[in-house]
């Protein structure tokens, strides 16, 4: 393609824990692809499990799965998209074919691909190419706070698995960026009571100015127990729905405690591959709780685009840094040290 250029920067992992910023030949386009040249790629809790080896990664890898760029050259049989149009990335692809896809559950699919993290190179790079049909147009939403529509999406695929009957009141147990969007999902899907438990500062005070919540408790770091205590007497028969979304085990194993009888428990975080929970086979059999596993996310960038591009979802103030790519190392620290809410690395 005519004035691009021949290589481009990247950040490129040899196994776990061993990066450098290297120079790479521009992605190869296949039949039906487009080139984006990316403007932002979100930086989030996924990417640290990757660095560590923790999650499903296949290496070598040019991470970076929430991608947002703008169209630069496609394929001779590329049609709805023109040079310029900005878009946001679904970074999976799926295979159509197997077991699970021929069932309708692509999400499962047995050959599943995803930009940045399994079997395809993601957007820490200049340069980046998706299938048009990965591809969505964006209008309002700044390159920054478009990276929100990947982690947003996977809680659209969330909401979508709980189903909430309207009038339910729910928990959600975290407030970090996916869990502040789950929470406007829910508020906008049924749910006419909701509480946020998390520990107390910057994020639950982000998730006030976004009006995420009906009810807000903020979690003494060092001794929660009184908080939770009062939780379950502001709400003796417990809650239709929990969500827990701050990844700990111990966390989600005490969660079962707050389902009402009929309820749904939502495994919603990233929890290391180490990590186990024990219920009572009795309790959920004798009141009838549903647990649910909620993981990534396919066919759901549409609906989100349009709750995100709108405005009836609120973004401002939750990626509050961003990096260069030469800063990977500090976006990693960022994330490690909870300084950052949600980063991104924003290229020229």
């Amino acid at each position: 393609m005519a004035g691009l250029p021949k290589t481009m920067k990247a950040l490129r992992y040899e196994k776990p824990e061993v990066w450098d910023i290297v120079e790479v030949p521009l992605p190869t386009l296949r039949p039906g692809d487009v080139l984006i040249k990316v403007k932002a790629c979100g930086v989030c809790g996924t990417d640290l499990h990757i660095h560590e080896g923790e999650f499903i990664a296949e290496f070598p890898l040019i991470p970076g799965h929430e991608t947002i760029g703008e169209v630069v050259g496609f394929s001779d049989d590329v049609k709805g998209f023109k040079i310029g149009d900005r878009v946001a990335a679904d970074n999976s692809e799926l295979c159509g074919h197997c077991f699970y896809c021929r069932r309708g559950e692509e999400l499962l699919c047995e050959d599943f691909k995803a930009h940045g993290v399994l079997g395809l190179d993601g957007g820490f790079a200049e340069y980046c190419s998706y299938p048009q049909g990965r591809l969505f147009k964006i209008d309002n939403l700044s390159d920054v706070d478009a990276t929100l529509i990947e982690p947003a999406s996977c809680a659209m695929h969330g909401l979508e698995k709980i189903a909430p009957k309207p009038g339910s009141h729910a928990l959600l147990i975290g407030a970090g960026p996916t869990g502040l969007m789950m929470a406007q999902f829910l508020k906008h899907s049924g749910v006419s009571r909701l509480t946020i438990a998390a520990p107390g500062g910057p994020k639950m005070e982000l998730a006030k100015s976004l009006d995420a919540a009906d009810y807000y408790v903020p979690l003494d770091r060092s001794d929660p127990a009184p908080q939770w205590e009062q939780i379950r007497k502001d709400n003796p028969y417990g809650f239709d729905i929990v969500v827990e979304a701050s990844g700990s085990a111990k966390v989600l194993e005490d969660a079962i405690n707050y389902v009402r009888r009929g309820g749904k428990l939502v495994c919603y975080g990233v929890y290391p591959n180490a990590a186990r929970v024990s219920w009572p086979p009795s309790k959920i059999f004798g009141d009838e709780i549903t647990i649910i596993g909620s993981f990534s996310e396919t066919f759901m960038f549409p609906a989100t685009v349009d709750y995100l591009d709108s405005g009836k979802v609120k973004t401002k103030g939750i990626v509050n840094k961003t990096f260069k790519l030469e800063q990977w190392g500090e976006a990693l620290e960022s994330i490690r040290n909870k300084s950052a809410i949600k980063a991104a690395i924003i290229f020229d």
